[in-house]
C-alpha cells in the first residue's frame, strides 16, 4: 500500500493518517470496527501479533467502544512484516501528533483516532477518506468490506487453507467462509489440476 500511496500522492511527503488502517484492513481482514476499536494495549510490535478484543457497537444511536461478541471474534492475529512496519510509522505519526495537541488529546490508547484521540466515526471514514482515496487511485466505488473479501481472496488463491483464512477473519465456521467464498473457489480447481 506504501508503493501506491507515493504513486497517488507522490507531492505529498508523508502517508496520510489511515495508511496503516488500510494495510491492516487487506493483509488481516478485519471489519471495520475491529479496526476502528484496536487499542494500543492489544498490539505487540515485537512479536508481530495483536488481540482483536474490542469493536466499534452502535448504542442508542451513537458510535460507542464495546467488546467483540463471539468467540471467534476474540483471536489474535499474525502481522505479515508490511502491517507491522505501517503500524511502527502510524504510531510514530500518532506520538508526535499527540505532542502537538497536547492537553486537547483524549488519551484512550486507540490505535486509530481523531486527532484529539476520540473514537472515528465509520461514515466520516469512509466518506472523507476511503471513497477519496479510491477515486483518486481511478478504482471503482466498493464498501470498505471489500477489503476484508479481497485478504480473503488474496489468501485463497494463494492456496492458503480456508481453516485459517476462517480463523483469521473470525468466522465462526470454516462452512461460512466456505459459502462466502464459494464462487471464488472453483476458479482454484485449475490450480489444482495443474
Amino acid at each position: 500500500f506504501g508503493g501506491l500511496f507515493l504513486l497517488l500522492y507522490p507531492e505529498e511527503p508523508t502517508p496520510p493518517r489511515a495508511e496503516a488502517l488500510y494495510v491492516l484492513a487487506v493483509h488481516t481482514g478485519m471489519r471495520e470496527g475491529e479496526l476502528l476499536g484496536l487499542k494500543w494495549e492489544d498490539v505487540d510490535l515485537e512479536r508481530g501479533v495483536l488481540r482483536l478484543r474490542h469493536g466499534l457497537v452502535r448504542e442508542g444511536g451513537k458510535t460507542a467502544l464495546g467488546d467483540l461478541k463471539t468467540p471467534k471474534s476474540r483471536r489474535s492475529v499474525r502481522l505479515t512484516r508490511a502491517a507491522t512496519e505501517a503500524l511502527r510509522s502510524h504510531l510514530k505519526r500518532q506520538l508526535e501528533e499527540m505532542e502537538r495537541t497536547g492537553s486537547l488529546n483524549q488519551a484512550g490508547g486507540l490505535v486509530f483516532a481523531t486527532q484529539t484521540g476520540t473514537l472515528i466515526n465509520p461514515s466520516n471514514l469512509r466518506n472523507r477518506s476511503f471513497k477519496p482515496l479510491l477515486k483518486r487511485a481511478g478504482l471503482r466505488n466498493m464498501c470498505f468490506h471489500d477489503l476484508r473479501h479481497t485478504c480473503a481472496t488474496l489468501l485463497l488463491s494463494q492456496g492458503t487453507h480456508p481453516k485459517l483464512v476462517q480463523e483469521l477473519l473470525g468466522h465462526a465456521t470454516v462452512a461460512m467462509t466456505l459459502d462466502t467464498y464459494s464462487h471464488f473457489l472453483p476458479s482454484m480447481g485449475d490450480q489444482t489440476v495443474r
